[in-house]
């Protein structure tokens, strides 16, 4: 099956990941800028961080034959943090750059009143830049997180079709469902969903705008529960296109709204994107 992994931090993944993922049908990626684990001090720590996903990680995945593009945002984390606001004033730059195919990760962390600034704020430059939004609900009082976000997506005034909802579980993802947005699984080892309850989802509520990823990060986690959850939905009776609508059809539709979205000649592992053999070690 093919892949498009539509939520991943490649950043603090290593190659060896590439590989398997390469090896597994993982064609295609998108990683959300987000918070590193380590706070941020400056904004220059996040300039360097967005040119690396525009230009470090695009050629480190084209190692193995996999097309890389990205989100860029201040996340609601560190939305919090004063010396990083100005982040806001350098986005609209970014924004406009080829590989940037959403505004994210944006949304909730703790549900303050500075990331409700920061979320309406990127909301507001999703609109202007004419690209959709990743958003991120909280990991604790996911119902309340989750009606708070929706909430700040209406008053907004962006399309609904243009907002992807992501690390939903049962008890949020008929809220999602509801407000007219694309709904994102996150399947993790421990935390999160597993591949059977994604499964279930499926059943209940069906495969359009349904995205399922890995998001995997520096935690315990796995950038392969994308197949696993391919495999899960074969098992349980669905369709070769079924799987291919949600592991490769929906995040191709949804980021596809950006006009950025490139995936003409994924190119074979070994190769770059203009068919040169590359070196596959460091640099």
């Amino acid at each position: 099956m093919r892949i498009f992994d539509p939520h991943i931090h490649m950043t603090s993944r290593t190659t060896d990941d590439y590989r398997r993922m390469s090896a597994a049908g993982v064609q295609a990626v998108v990683e959300p800028a987000f918070w590193l684990g380590q706070p941020r001090t400056n904004v220059g720590s996040f300039t360097d961080y967005f040119d690396a996903l525009l230009g470090w990680e695009p050629y480190r995945a084209s190692l193995y034959g996999i097309r890389h593009h990205c989100t860029l945002a201040l996340n609601p984390k560190e939305a919090n943090d004063p010396r990083c606001r100005g982040v806001l004033d350098i986005l609209p730059r970014y924004l406009e750059k080829d590989g940037v195919v959403a505004v994210g990760e944006i949304g909730y962390d703790s549900m303050t009143r500075e990331e409700d600034e920061a979320f309406a704020a990127q909301l507001a430059l999703a609109m202007a830049h004419g690209l959709p939004a990743l958003v991120h609900t909280p990991h604790r009082d996911k119902a309340g997180g989750t009606r708070r976000t929706l909430a700040v997506v209406a008053e907004s005034g962006i399309d609904p079709g243009r907002v992807l909802v992501d690390h939903l579980n049962e008890v949020t993802v008929e809220l999602v469902v509801d407000a007219g947005c694309w709904v994102g699984f996150s399947v993790y080892p421990d935390t999160k969903m597993t591949p059977e309850r994604t499964v279930a989802l499926l059943r209940r509520y069906g495969t359009e705008r349904m995205l399922v990823n890995s998001a995997a990060d520096w935690g315990h986690s796995d950038p392969l529960l994308t197949l696993a959850t391919g495999q899960a939905m074969l098992a349980a009776g669905f369709s070769e296109a079924d799987i291919d609508q949600v592991l490769w059809h929906n995040p191709v539709a949804f980021f596809a709204q950006s006009g950025r979205l490139a995936l003409d000649g994924i190119a074979e592992p070994g190769t770059d994107f203009a068919g040169n053999s590359v070196r596959r070690g460091g640099i």
